[in-house]
């Protein structure tokens, strides 16, 4: 049986957990290369030699390779900037900021030839219960990314900038107006010209059209006595 998401959590080691160091994000970005030269070949034997060290030394970095699956995965997950904002000044051009900002750099990650085919591997490994690189892949990047985001909702929402009941449902919104049908099309194959500038216009219709649905025009507040 495929173990949950909540128990591959607990059993991740406290090193992949921390933001990698210098040399570790190497290894990391060693990974996501072989994941896209050689796709389902990866093994701790073939990152060793591309990122030059040690197997041990892998081992007692990552635990064991599903440790060093999800230090990659978070290692990329991390290129996506959310929450940035100090949460308690939020202002409607804050709110648009940080939104705008996750939206395009959530379009570079998921457009990146890496994240295609770490993707690709996780829905091959999930449908075939090969390995537990699915649960890896929504535990530490979706899942992840929406817990970083969602106080940012929140804020907006106590700040009287948006109106929702359901965070999660908001969020859900937000993600599939950045999205559409962009990462499905890539993972078959498409060929979208996806360029800084073209990322940068998606990003910022997703979040006027977000705002439009969810956007709460703040109420003046009223003077202390009415003007004769």
């Amino acid at each position: 049986m495929q173990p949950s998401l909540a128990r591959h959590d607990e059993a991740v080691p406290e090193t992949a957990a921390e933001m990698p160091s210098v040399r570790q994000q190497a290894v990391l970005d060693a990974v996501l290369a072989l994941m896209v030269e050689e796709g389902d070949q990866l093994t701790m034997d073939a990152v060793a030699r591309r990122a030059s060290c040690s197997k041990e030394t892998l081992y007692k970095w990552f635990g064991d390779r599903d440790g060093l699956l999800t230090a990659t995965v978070r290692w990329q997950a991390s290129r996506v900037h959310a929450g940035r904002y100090a949460l308690n000044a939020l202002d409607v051009a804050t709110l648009r900021e940080s939104l705008q900002d996750f939206a395009a750099t959530w379009l570079e990650v998921i457009a990146s030839d890496t994240s295609v085919a770490l993707n690709r591997l996780a829905i091959g490994h999930a449908g075939s219960r090969k390995s537990n690189l699915g649960a890896i892949v929504l535990a530490n990047g979706r899942f992840a990314i929406g817990e970083r985001v969602k106080p940012v909702l929140e804020a907006g929402r106590a700040a009287g900038l948006l109106a929702f009941e359901d965070t999660e449902a908001a969020f859900r919104t937000f993600l599939g107006l950045v999205g559409r049908d962009i990462q499905i099309r890539l993972l078959l194959g498409d060929a979208l010209p996806l360029d800084a500038a073209g990322i940068r216009r998606d990003a910022d219709r997703a979040v006027a059209q977000f705002l439009a649905l969810y956007g709460r025009a703040r109420t003046p507040t009223p003077t202390s006595r009415e003007e004769d």
